[in-house]
């Protein structure tokens, strides 16, 4: 039976004094992040500490523990019921820690006053290792991006290296990857039924380990991939790449293998996923009762860069179906589209509305692609036995319905509402959709989406990436050819001139991606400028844990293909790939009058 559970301020108790006022015993679950603690939705503890909350157990948070002096954040909510959930956090640590170049970042978006220092490297290993040595009975399960993206041998860029699962490295007891709602769910269910956590060897969307001479867990409705091992990967890079090609493929489908790989004396074992969350079950996520609000532990500490920069933003999807190569969406979200319903959406913006600080703008209704909102196969039997990354390229599948019609209809609706004097969109669009000249199904529904979308919801710039403007380079990164960017800013540039708008369409790009040589770049640099275009921002681009991207950096070869791809490497060639794009930013030296003597 589910308890009633009412916290101080509506938030996850964080402090002693918390427990102790709610007349608890002890945490059935304890959290701890490397982020600071923000209840919201698009912050990953809160999401799964309120999913455990709703299933009706008591958990507590830890953000950011220091990890340097006596362990007294680790130890002062003392063992929990069920176990210890270890999340480094909302970014992959080494991301957010260091720069392409591997040099150290002074600032931290996740952390009041977005200062440094206040989570260690690799926090998932670092916070397992420390609960498994004070608490070696109590199980740890590990999640959150920086897990997922490493629940197999993956290449480490920071250490220049392959690194076993981080399940193994950690010493944790379970790594729950992607989004992590629906196994949570299993996973408490099971243990209130009091199923033995040592038991619990079948949940979808899990990672276990065994000893190599244990039996396998059964699952009669799954199949079995034996994967190269950790030791065979370290031997031949193509053996490294085939895992790649097969965890790729698995994890595109709706209806994926079992995977095993050896890995010294245990066995990794990535269970499948569970099927995508519903309008149902997504909205009763979204629904939690988050406070929308940083933790009041933190007002005397400035602002949470992150947090300003989402607040009054609205996400009304999940997922991913562009599958280009350098990004870990899909493997982590999802390839299909996890919608809310209108109803939900409009609900969260009602309590968005409340903040003290709403001045009636929205600064975001978006997703990972702004526009993929609704879309789905035509039939779901196809999408079911489907194991193309991508569904937009190398052209777009005939049984996706790229309708912008919903998405349209429901700008116009929350823009309407009372209270809301702008919808902007935040999210960068795909425009590969929108145009005939590549998705031969769009038509008026597209053209009227992108009428809306520039003339009521751009705040100055509309954000797309191209990423590139050589062919080849492209086609590496799974991405439309360049032509196609042309043909968006001539719409662009049309509709603005009409309507009177002084809007900018604002490209991103990236540089040293593996394919990219210095006469890419020189071309791409030259094709923008021909454009007007002064970019801004320019991506360098950083390996990250199992990508197409990283694997094609780190073998020095396509995996599909087996064809060598040449990547820049050195610190220097990818500090001049880079610089190509600010030549307008280039002074140039001054004249300077000799004195007179």
């Amino acid at each position: 039976m589910k308890r009633s559970l009412i916290y101080s301020d509506g938030f996850l108790p964080t402090t002693k004094s918390e427990i102790i006022s709610l007349e608890w015993d002890q945490p059935d679950v304890i959290i701890f992040t490397g982020d600071a603690y923000v209840d919201h939705p698009s912050f990953g503890a809160a999401v799964i500490g309120r999913v455990i909350e709703n299933e009706g157990f008591r958990v507590a948070v830890i953000p950011q523990p220091n990890w340097k002096d006596d362990l007294r954040d680790f130890r002062k909510f003392g063992r929990p019921r069920y176990f210890f959930g270890v999340t480094a956090g909302n970014m992959d640590s080494m991301v957010n820690h260091y720069t392409a170049a591997r040099r150290l970042r002074s600032d931290d978006a996740y952390t009041p006053g977005g200062k440094a220092g206040f989570r260690p490297d690799y926090p998932t290993i670092v916070y397992t290792r420390i609960l498994k040595d004070l608490f070696p009975e109590i199980p740890v399960v590990i999640g959150g991006i920086e897990a997922s993206m490493r629940r197999l041998t993956h290449y480490d860029y920071w250490k220049d290296r392959l690194e076993p699962s981080v399940l193994l490295s950690s010493g944790a007891d379970m790594l729950i990857y992607g989004m992590g709602e629906q196994p949570v769910r299993e996973l408490m269910r099971l243990l209130a039924r009091g199923v033995p956590f040592s038991l619990l060897k079948t949940i979808p969307q899990t990672v276990i380990s065994v000893d190599l001479n244990d039996p396998v867990p059964v699952n009669k409705n799954w199949g079995d991939i034996i994967l190269n091992s950790f030791e065979e990967c370290l031997k031949d890079k193509k053996l490294f790449a085939s895992n790649f090609v097969t965890f790729e493929k698995e994890s595109n489908k709706i209806r994926a293998a079992r995977l095993f790989e050896g890995s010294g004396s245990k066995t990794v074992i990535v269970n499948p996923p569970f099927p995508p969350m519903t309008e149902k079950e997504a909205d009763r996520s979204w629904d939690l009762p988050y406070t929308y609000l940083p933790h009041p532990r933190y007002k005397k500490r400035g602002n949470i860069p992150a947090y300003e920069m989402i607040k009054f933003s609205i996400n009304i999807h999940r997922g991913c179906f562009g599958g280009c190569s350098f990004c870990a969406i899909a493997a982590h979200q999802g390839k299909q589209i996890v919608r809310r319903s209108e109803k939900s959406i409009v609900r969260e913006i009602e309590k968005v509305k409340k903040l003290s600080d709403f001045g009636g703008y929205l600064s975001d209704l978006g997703g990972p692609s702004a526009n993929m909102y609704g879309m789905r196969g035509k039939d779901g039997d196809q999408c079911i036995k489907c194991s193309r990354p991508s569904c937009i390229w190398p052209q777009i599948c005939r049984n996706l319905d790229t309708d912008h019609s919903l998405l349209t209809s429901l700008y116009r609706k929350v823009g309407s509402m009372p209270g809301i004097k702008k919808v902007f969109i935040g999210s960068g669009i795909r425009y590969d959709l929108l145009l005939p000249e590549w998705n031969k199904s769009a038509g008026k529904c597209e053209a009227e989406y992108l009428e809306e979308l520039i003339m009521n919801h751009v705040s100055g710039r509309l954000k797309v990436a191209p990423e590139h403007t050589s062919q080849k380079v492209l086609d590496l990164m799974r991405k439309v050819p360049f032509k196609l960017f042309r043909v968006l800013k001539r719409k662009f540039d049309s509709i603005c001139e009409r309507e009177g708008l002084r809007y900018q369409l604002m490209p991103y790009f990236i540089s040293s991606h593996p394919g990219s040589t210095k006469a890419d770049m020189s071309e791409l640099a030259s094709e923008i400028r021909s454009l007007g275009i002064r970019p801004e921002q320019v991506q360098d681009f950083t390996p990250t844990p199992m990508t197409l991207s990283t694997t094609m950096y780190y073998t020095g070869f396509d995996p599909y293909t087996g064809e060598a791809v040449y990547t820049a490497r050195s610190s220097e060639e990818k500090k001049q790939q880079k610089g190509m794009f600010f030549w307008y930013k280039k002074t140039r030296p001054q004249n300077k009058s000799r004195k007179k003597h």
